[in-house]
């Protein structure tokens, strides 16, 4: 018997085991099959999610996951460019964006490593607990700048500690070669180089470049690792060309500074016009400021006083009320004006005097000549109101100078049947007071003057100019009012402006300072305005001087004499031709004899007085030049 028939016959005399061995045999298979499958298919099944998911992340909805990868390790950062240079006439740089670095941080990181604040607050010379106490607030945020647009070598010395989260980065800070000479006209910049005042305010859009954009990766330490794409190149600045000289800029500051300091005044402007053009040749203000301070100074002292601040004009309005009563034909220039006996009453109980005497009959010119208050008077007393109104305001006053300087002021000019018009208002402003005009305003009225009676716009940039000039006066009444305001020079009270060689029209003007609702006693304005040279007009200087307290207050002794100062020197730099020559050979023989006589006088030459020995020839032939007495 074999042996499976033993187990056979075995298993059949046990009952409870004899249907047991199959059950367990059947459960084995059907548990081995099941499984199998089972496991199978949960791999296939397992196997296509995969596939799905793969071909869904990489084919399907691949943007979505680049971007997440690259938003951990890729950065776009900002290329810094340069702001455009500003340049005077002559191409002389005046305003220049120099490379400067600026130190930041990622706080996040910086809190991380503690330990190295007191190393970094020394690196930056500023307090631990500033510095802790600056970060801490920032913790949430990942840039934090810690110094601003200082030198690339201190900030590579403390990028070179290797702080976690201290990074630099370049950029640019601005400088002004001139300093303070030209701080009205250019202005100024902010940390973030963008313009605040002046001319940098008014062309900031023109000036300021536009920074470029490239996609980096960086590392865990913040470092640039490779550079991945150029988004937009970095396009810098434009140049600006100005009509300013800085030479001339230079020498009106001088001698503004000289005027101001001799007359211990509060403060002074001065504006030189090209006549023709319109262009700015130099403007200069005191107080003045250091533009490339880290201290600005009072907020006061960054006005450009000679665009924005109002002054009543005094005399110097006295060309142009001529100027009128001439082209409204109701005066020439022959005129006799009546000014006895001094003084004129005016209605509301004014009167209204000459200063310093009672100048008789006068001509039309003479009012000019002698700065007559009541010839001034008494000759837009024969001009229509609205007429005269009509004139002063087409000369620029009560507008804009359209100069395109940031704040320009208005100015006022009342209007005939305005509540500003009164019974005298007419009169009072024939001789400079009751309207307010600008030193830059005065500048352009005398230009169109000096233009042929042709309206000028001021301008700073150079070669723009307004093509479309509006004739304000006839050639002709320019003409001759130019020549009257040459007596004012020759004849009047400004021989100070007097300029050897040069025919030279000018106007003073003294004008009460207005406070409190009345004048103030003792405080005055002190004006000039002039034109050069007088046959062919150049150049027109304004010159204001405010509240001079040394004694002297009359613009004729004044503001004249920094007109002479600094044009003689203008003329001369600008190669300007002089037009009257017979006057510069008198100054040059009175300068000639005055020396002579200051000379001391010298013994006359002997033969013991020469030198020892002197070669035979030379001692031969001086010897025979020598006169026989002293031989």
């Amino acid at each position: 018997m074999s042996l499976r028939q033993a187990i056979g016959r075995r298993l059949n005399r046990n009952g409870e085991r004899r249907g047991a061995l199959p059950r367990n045999r059947n459960r084995a298979r059907f548990s081995l099959r099941n499984r199998l499958m089972l496991v199978g298919c949960t791999m296939a099944l397992c196997s296509v999610s995969l596939i799905g998911r793969a071909a869904y992340v990489q084919l399907v909805n691949s943007d979505f996951y680049q971007k997440e990868g690259d938003a951990r390790f890729m950065r776009e950062i900002a290329i810094p460019t340069s702001r455009g240079m500003i340049t005077d006439r002559n191409g002389e740089p005046v305003a220049v964006s120099s490379p400067v670095e600026s130190v930041w941080c990622d706080p996040k990181e910086l809190m991380k490593n503690p330990d190295r604040f007191p190393e970094l607050a020394q690196a930056l010379g500023e307090p631990l607990d500033s510095l802790t106490r600056r970060v801490s607030q920032k913790a949430d945020r990942e840039f934090m700048y810690l110094k601003r647009r200082i030198n690339p070598d201190a900030a590579r010395a403390i990028v070179a500690r290797h702080v976690p989260g201290v990074y630099a980065q370049r950029e640019y800070k601005r400088f002004y070669p001139q300093g303070e000479a030209m701080a009205h006209i250019l202005g100024f910049t902010n940390i973030d180089d963008r313009g605040q005042e002046g001319l940098e305010l008014a062309f900031d859009d023109w000036l300021r470049g536009k920074p470029g954009l490239k996609k980096v990766i960086r590392d865990q330490a913040g470092h640039i690792v490779e550079n991945i794409d150029l988004v937009r190149a970095a396009q810098p600045g434009n140049d600006l060309t100005l009509s300013i000289d800085r030479r001339i800029q230079y020498l009106a500051t001088r001698e503004l500074r000289n005027a101001v300091e001799e007359n211990q005044a509060a403060g002074g402007s001065v504006v030189i016009l090209d006549v023709a053009t319109g262009e700015v040749i130099a403007m200069a203000n005191l107080p003045t400021f250091n533009p490339n301070a880290a201290d600005l100074g009072r907020p006061d002292a960054h006005r450009n006083r000679a665009v924005t601040d109002l002054v009543e004009p005094g005399s110097t309005m006295k060309p142009l009320t001529v100027s009128t009563a001439l082209a409204a034909g109701v005066v020439t220039a022959n005129t006799l004006i009546d000014t006895n006996p001094g003084y004129m009453a005016l209605r509301g109980g004014f009167t209204i005097r000459d200063v310093p005497r009672n100048n008789g009959v006068l001509t039309v010119g003479g009012v000019i000549t002698r700065s007559s208050n009541i010839g001034a008077a008494k000759i837009v007393e024969k001009v229509p109101d609205q007429t005269f109104y009509d004139t002063v305001r087409a000369f620029g006053y009560g507008s804009k100078p359209h100069s395109g300087f940031p704040g320009e002021a208005t100015g006022t000019v009342p209007s005939p049947g305005s509540p500003g018009w009164y019974g005298t208002t007419k009169t009072t402003m024939s001789y400079g007071y009751g309207l307010n005009v600008s030193p830059l305003q005065i500048a352009r009225a005398y230009a169109t003057i000096g233009n042929g009676g042709q309206l000028v716009t001021p301008t700073f940039v150079k070669g723009m100019r307004n093509e479309n000039a509006v004739q304000v006066v006839p050639a002709e009444v320019a003409r001759q009012v130019i020549a009257m305001m040459e007596t004012v020079v020759t004849q009047g009270g400004a021989k100070d402006a007097a300029i050897p060689g040069y025919h030279v029209a000018g106007k003073t003007g003294t004008a009460r300072i207005a406070a409190g609702g009345s004048y103030a006693s003792g405080h005055y304005t002190a004006l000039f305005a002039g034109l050069v040279p007088a046959t062919h007009p150049r150049y027109v200087m304004v010159t204001v001087i405010r509240d001079p307290q040394a004694g002297k207050y009359y613009g004729g002794l004044v503001s004249a004499p920094v007109f002479h100062n600094v044009m003689e020197g203008t003329l001369r730099l600008m190669d300007v031709p002089p037009d009257d020559i017979d006057s510069w050979l008198a100054m040059q023989a009175r300068d000639e004899a005055r020396r002579a006589a200051q000379a001391p006088r010298r013994a006359p030459a002997t033969l013991a007085a020469l030198p020892r020995p002197l070669p035979a020839p030379i001692q031969a032939e001086t010897e025979a030049a020598l006169p026989r007495s002293l031989e």
